[in-house]
């Protein structure tokens, strides 16, 4: 039976998804621990992949070779780099980009990565899903937004590179792994979707607001995949 592939980075971000699934068993493979179950009698399976790109693009493989994959969905936490993205927003990537691939010196754009281009687009059916959803959602408590997310193995923490980012790539929030997850599903032609909420916003001092805000970033997520699923 096909499952609904879930993927998170970090602990809390898994422990909260975790915490809204029933008839729980668990599968250790190359040291990842796969958790089965169901969230609102859907099959799913949930991995936490570790932070950066290697580790989130090496658990999608692993995960596409072990499972019959229905789609993915990448859960997580993110910086916000708009104004109107707080903590606690959500922000569902339809383009996801790597801003610290670089190939410029043979004339490419910032990002463009050879037989992929300058993005990944997420799965248009799952993006038509979550925008009826988003309708239902009260903006006065949670804003919602499709947008674009930049990924890089860099934790943000300067105004001045979240600026540059922003402007280059026009994006809405940055983290460190939905672009690797969304080119291993773009290869491998299975359907993916972001959906990240906001833990901080890259000023300087954001790694204490991280910190303090990754429960709530993680429980939004849980709380919005549940409507989803």
């Amino acid at each position: 039976m096909k499952k609904i592939g879930i993927i998170a980075a970090m602990e809390e971000e898994k422990n909260a998804i975790k915490n809204i699934m029933k008839n729980i068993k668990e599968n250790k493979i190359y040291e990842l621990i796969f958790t089965e179950g169901t969230i609102n009698e859907e099959q799913c399976v949930l991995v936490e992949s570790g932070v950066g790109k290697v580790n989130s693009s090496r658990t999608t493989q692993i995960m596409i070779d072990k499972y019959d994959i229905k789609y993915i969905i990448n859960v997580g936490s993110a910086g916000s780099l708009v104004e109107e993205l707080n903590i606690g927003d959500i922000v569902i990537g339809r383009k996801i980009i790597q801003h610290d691939f670089d190939i410029t010196a043979f004339g490419h754009k910032k990002g463009y990565i050879s037989n992929i281009g300058e993005c990944v687009l997420s799965d248009e059916k799952l993006i038509n899903k979550f925008e009826k959803i988003l309708k239902e959602i009260d903006e006065k408590e949670i804003k919602t937004k499709i947008g674009t997310i930049a990924t890089g193995d860099i934790f943000c923490t300067e105004t001045k590179m979240k600026n540059k980012i922003k402007e280059k790539f026009n994006a809405d929030a940055i983290e460190m792994e939905a672009a690797s997850i969304a080119q291993v599903c773009y290869l491998d032609k299975i359907p993916f979707i972001i959906l990240r909420s906001i833990s901080d916003t890259p000023n300087g001092k954001n790694k204490i607001t991280f910190e303090e805000y990754l429960e709530l970033a993680s429980k939004r997520c849980a709380e919005m995949l549940e409507k989803f699923i």
